[in-house]
């Protein structure tokens, strides 16, 4: 078990998967191995493996499981291996509303945490993105911010919101360490520290729905599309590299709904 996890972890580095997906695809492939024990390492065998965790698991985190079950099946056994697309649930996230953000804002006293959430949403900024970003991506001359190696391995840039270009500043000269925002110890925040930072936050509101930092983003393109923000322009701004992912705002947004009017009103 342990000799095919590190021929797999091996053969992800060769193609420069990101370390969070060679842990994902090991973590995957553990339950696996740990599944198959006496039964083989056969089609079968991973046919029952996704059987029986669809009463356990999301569409979503199967999916994920399938990914690094085929690239494992081809690339470590050099077997084919053919599965089933998982059918995704189609739930669409429940976003903040305008109120809602600038209660969330008008709630953090803290100037740093104040910076973090304002740039999550107005950038629409991946979590694991703002902890990366370094003081020398922001490029307050050309009012924009530079996001390397994001998702995929991609560079894109997002501009500066000017409500916190001043602010931001101020906040970059004050504060040592190479990291736009670091933590108390030095060195990159976490994830963790800015999910509870918005739990607590959303809580001193009065917000009910939950929110973490992936919801800001969601809002961010949201709001960008019912003010009228062509679709296209909203996929580079959150670093999409296929439209389809971008579309779902377009089922999310409620404007277009709002804007009809019924025919029982014209009776």
């Amino acid at each position: 078990m342990h000799g095919l996890l590190k021929k797999l972890e091996q053969e992800l580095k060769l193609r420069n998967y990101s370390k969070k997906t060679i842990k994902g695809y090991l973590h995957s492939i553990s339950k696996f191995l740990e599944f198959s024990k006496g039964k083989g390492l056969n089609a079968e065998t991973a046919k029952d493996y996704i059987c029986s965790s669809l009463n356990k698991q999301c569409p979503s985190t199967i999916n994920k499981d399938k990914f690094a079950i085929k690239f494992f099946f081809g690339n470590v056994l050099h077997q084919d291996l053919v599965l089933p697309a998982i059918k995704k649930n189609k739930t669409l996230p429940d976003i903040l509303s305008i109120d809602e953000i600038r209660r969330l804002i008008e709630n953090i006293p803290n100037m740093k945490h104040k910076l973090i959430i304002k740039l999550l949403y107005g950038c629409g900024f991946r979590v694991s993105e703002i902890v990366s970003l370094k003081k020398d991506d922001v490029k307050f001359n050309g009012g924009l911010i530079h996001v390397r190696l994001a998702k995929g391995k991609k560079d894109r840039f997002v501009k500066i919101p000017e409500s916190v270009k001043n602010n931001l500043e101020s906040f970059c000269g004050l504060e040592n360490g190479k990291y736009l925002f670091e933590s108390n110890r030095g060195g990159k925040l976490t994830t963790a520290t800015i999910q509870a930072i918005l739990k607590n936050t959303a809580k001193k509101a009065g917000i009910k729905k939950r929110v973490y930092p992936h919801l800001l983003r969601h809002s961010f393109a949201t709001h960008l599309l019912e003010s009228g923000v062509d679709l296209r322009i909203i996929q580079k701004l959150l670093g999409h590299s296929d439209i389809k992912t971008t579309q779902i705002y377009a089922q999310i947004s409620q404007a277009s709904i709002k804007n009809i009017k019924s025919p029982l009103d014209s009776i």
